[in-house]
């Protein structure tokens, strides 16, 4: 939103509506509870694939584990149950087909599963991309991976943006498709001298790849969606509504809570935000709308999205209740992912019929 002048507000820290002037009918709707419930001893997890009917694969980076829900079934289970030792730090998970990819930086490769749960193929991490493994592929096999410069030893190369590349199948050859934002930064003094740390609860930028090579870019300063064809198009999104919301210190004590006791005053010393990044997430649905995960205040017991299309518009939104929020989308559903006392509980919600929009190629044939 700083096209539209968001900074001056930010020290009056009052709600604003979005700057744009397109007026375009926007659906609300709420997702629909199924009552599903699975439990999972997990400490996070930051994302879930479906892999169709009521079955999904979340990740817990904490945990090193990749588990398989059935709420079919009611159960959780290792997803590499077949070769326990197949995975040692499993951090990120992606569907491309018919194909499951978990990425694992102990072992610095990312490997491909069946829907079921058979391994295959391991692709190793390339020195050409300082080892980052890849976050999408397409359906002509291209690879899709974020590279951020190297930090340094005073953290000033986190001060350049970050590449998303595009690489042929055998990690050969790459283009650039995309520069994503800087992160927000903040020089900190310490024993060792003084070293930029990035600022607590700050945003940053997301993206992803849909199957047909289209790379679409949610902009946290900006607050909109851009999308890259794969013709190399670029379409600018509009900017979103955006509620201004301060970083409390309600907010900072359940950040450090999250640390253990003995480093929590290490981490406190590093700045936060003064406001709250309009979104925490975003994932692409089926028919390649982004659906944006929005902050919201401490205490808020609604969970709200924006959903946006393959244009940039803002198509509808939706929300539900609870302290959770949506890891994945899938064959209708949404799985939600609220955090408890004992792990983190996993919620089934229906999609309502349309509220998905058309397809990415019935999209393009109506604009």
């Amino acid at each position: 939103m700083f096209p539209c002048q968001r900074w001056r507000f930010l020290l009056l820290l009052l709600p604003l509506a979005g700057c744009s002037s397109a007026k375009r009918q926007v659906v609300a709707f709420r997702l629909e509870a199924l009552g599903d419930t699975v439990i999972t001893p997990y400490g996070d997890i930051p994302e879930a694939v479906w892999l169709g009917g009521m079955r999904w694969a979340v990740v817990a980076p904490q945990d090193r584990a990749v588990g398989l829900v059935d709420f079919g079934q009611k159960t959780l289970t290792p997803f590499d149950g077949a070769s326990p030792r197949a995975l040692s730090q499993p951090f990120h998970i992606f569907r491309a087909g018919d194909s499951l990819y978990i990425g694992d930086w102990a072992k610095r490769r990312i490997t491909s599963w069946s829907l079921t749960g058979r391994p295959g193929a391991s692709v190793p991490a390339s020195d050409a991309y300082r080892g980052t493994l890849p976050s999408a592929r397409d359906t002509l096999g291209r690879w899709y991976i974020e590279v951020r410069a190297a930090p340094g030893p005073d953290g000033r190369g986190n001060l350049d943006s970050a590449l998303v590349l595009r690489t042929t199948p055998d990690l050969s050859r790459a283009d650039t498709v995309a520069r994503l934002a800087p992160l927000d930064m903040v020089e900190v003094a310490s024993d060792g001298g003084r070293r930029l740390e990035r600022r607590l609860l700050s945003g940053q930028d997301r993206w992803g790849a849909l199957p047909d090579g289209s790379v679409w870019l949610a902009r946290v300063s900006q607050n909109r969606v851009d999308w890259q064809s794969p013709s190399g198009e670029t379409r600018i999104g509009d900017e979103l509504p955006d509620r201004v919301l301060p970083v409390t210190e309600s907010d900072r004590e359940i950040f450090l809570s999250h640390f253990d006791a003995a480093l929590r005053p290490t981490v406190a010393e590093t700045p936060f935000a003064a406001i709250k990044p309009p979104f925490d997430a975003a994932m692409a649905d089926s028919a390649g709308q982004v659906w944006l995960v929005t902050s919201r205040a401490v205490g808020d017991t609604l969970r709200d999205y924006q959903i946006v299309d393959r244009h940039g518009h803002l198509r509808a939104e939706a929300a539900h209740p609870g302290l959770g929020r949506t890891l994945g989308l899938g064959g209708g559903y949404a799985l939600v992912g609220e955090p408890f006392a004992r792990g983190v509980r996993l919620l089934l919600f229906r999609v309502p019929a349309g509220a998905a929009g058309r397809s990415p190629l019935q999209s393009e044939k109506h604009q």
